[in-house]
């Protein structure tokens, strides 16, 4: 159990610095010792990974996982709890069955996993691998005729070279510093590489070549990069999921060793065949996405038509279970709650959790929330309901304990979260930074002049091992970190909830 020796002596020493936002110290310390010794966070997570499973947009495994957060946040007693249709997604895509081995030059298991909204093999097919030498389609061109009943591999000459950083890393201090320090007004206008055009091009080549494959009866195309090294392959899309869009040709990521292997006997013409069973199920009875929403209504009765609003996005990709992305953003913000609720608060303003469906192919539940909620047609701006949102929490950037707020260039706000952090530093989080950061449901919010944002967390093996790979498993979670963030968050909506003023919006110059 964590002992909290030091937070009498804590709240001394910011007494003064925090009057600006009359801090409800004696609440921070009920916040602090339910979420860090009676946490429920990992109890969470395991329903919405292991219990659920992958969970891409529109699949089984995010309805079971998205029903069991909406039933689980009303047993709390949160109200309004529901599946909101965010409106028209499209197929949804489940995988059912996978094999893929090597049976000769002699037999080994590979390392692999089919791309989603891919079609399957219609069963078990033994192939011969074929390597097309293409680079244009021209070239493309003299393959013609020779692809039917083929798995086809093209050839890469990259290599592949080894890492000599952990895989794991926390911010240093001195990094932190850097981000507090930034100042936009010191950076200089981006820099676009001329890269895009090589890549279209290659993208056309690489449709053009799966097209033929399709036309010509083939099994499937293997593809790979030197990240897919050591056991973890990175996995996302395969094609279209619009509803009148044809099956996709099926496109299996591999390891990188098992993909050179293949490759290396093939150039000293050794011939290749591979086992390949893929089973996947396209769904079409229900086109439309969801969000799952719920409430804790507020009491005053000046305040309560205005909204705090948290969340994280639901949906994952299907290599794993998405655990760091994102079960682990939507079980602290639901973990948040639970703090709330057990400790009996009853906010001044509307507290709204939102868990997110398709931000991983665009963001799409979140936009489409702020769409149908916020948005003046007409101006593209917050309309009169948008103007009641006081400010939107998110998180998403893995497992990892937090470390402060991306401020999205507000910085209105950020002597109001400079102060709300403070009881917190003795935990790490300290730092707010103008900088902006994407990737995420807070652009959403952003976009249309909310206040938006994204907390920093610690990256541990974010980027490196788990995003939208195979390894995004529970075991790779950081209890301790999801049970301070969830502290952190479960202060900062109190804070919002409570505060007099709505939080401020920041000032956008105009275009000149």
């Amino acid at each position: 159990m964590r002992k909290l020796f030091l937070l009498p002596l804590l709240f001394i020493a910011i007494g003064t610095f925090a009057q600006d936002e009359k801090l409800d110290m004696d609440m921070i310390q009920k916040i602090r010792h339910e979420g860090l010794n009676n946490s429920q966070v990992m109890e969470i997570v395991f329903y919405l990974t292991d219990a659920s499973g992958p969970r891409l947009e529109g699949s089984p495994g995010f309805l079971r996982a998205a029903n069991w957060a909406k039933n689980k946040l009303a047993s709390w007693g949160l109200e309004n709890a529901k599946l909101e249709a965010w409106g028209d997604w499209g197929k949804s895509w489940e995988l059912q069955k996978f094999y893929l081995a090597l049976t000769a030059p002699y037999y080994k298991p590979l390392i692999a996993f089919p791309k989603s909204w891919t079609s399957g093999t219609n069963g078990l097919q033994n192939a011969e691998v074929i390597l097309v030498d293409a680079k244009d389609s021209a070239a493309l061109a003299v393959y013609s005729g020779k692809l039917a009943g083929k798995i086809i591999i093209t050839p890469r000459t990259d290599t592949l070279i080894p890492s000599y950083k952990a895989d794991a890393s926390r911010y240093a201090d001195s990094t932190l510093q850097k981000m507090a320090d930034y100042d936009p007004k010191n950076v200089p206008e981006r820099q676009r590489g001329n890269q895009r055009g090589n890549f279209r091009a290659q993208l056309q080549l690489t449709n053009q070549l799966k097209e033929m494959a399709r036309k010509e009866g083939a099994i499937a195309v293997l593809t790979t990069s030197p990240r897919n090294a050591e056991g973890t392959v990175f996995v996302q899309g395969g094609g279209q999921f619009a509803p009148n869009t044809p099956e996709n040709f099926l496109d299996i990521a591999v390891a990188y060793e098992d993909y050179m292997t293949i490759q290396r006997l093939l150039q000293h013409n050794i011939p290749v065949k591979l086992d390949a069973d893929v089973k996947s199920k396209f769904m079409t009875d229900d086109l439309k996405g969801y969000n799952v929403v719920a409430e804790i209504p507020g009491t005053d009765k000046k305040l309560k038509e205005q909204l705090v609003m948290i969340g994280g996005h639901l949906d994952s990709w299907h290599g794993a279970t998405g655990a760091t992305d994102n079960a682990a953003g939507c079980a602290t913000m639901m973990e948040a709650i639970r703090i709330l609720k057990t400790l009996g608060f009853k906010p001044r303003r509307t507290i709204r959790i939102a868990l997110w469906g398709g931000e991983e192919t665009g963001l799409f539940g979140s936009r489409n929330y702020v769409k149908n909620h916020f948005t003046d047609t007409a101006t593209k701006k917050y309309n009169a309901e948008g103007d009641k949102l006081s400010v939107y929490f998110n998180l998403d950037n893995g497992s990892g304990k937090i470390r402060g707020v991306y401020l999205q260039g507000n910085d209105n706000v950020k002597s109001i979260f400079t102060q709300w952090l403070k009881p917190f530093n003795d935990l790490g989080a300290a730092t707010v930074t103008l900088q902006n950061t994407g990737g995420t449901d807070h652009l959403s919010f952003d976009g249309i002049g909310l206040p938006g944002f994204q907390f920093i967390q610690d990256p541990i093996e974010y980027d490196t091992r788990t995003h939208h790979s195979n390894m995004d498993s529970y075991d790779h979670l950081q209890a301790d970190d999801l049970k301070q963030a969830a502290t952190i968050i479960a202060s900062f909506i109190y804070n919002a909830a409570q505060r007099d003023e709505k939080i401020p919006r920041k000032i956008i110059a105009p275009k000149q």
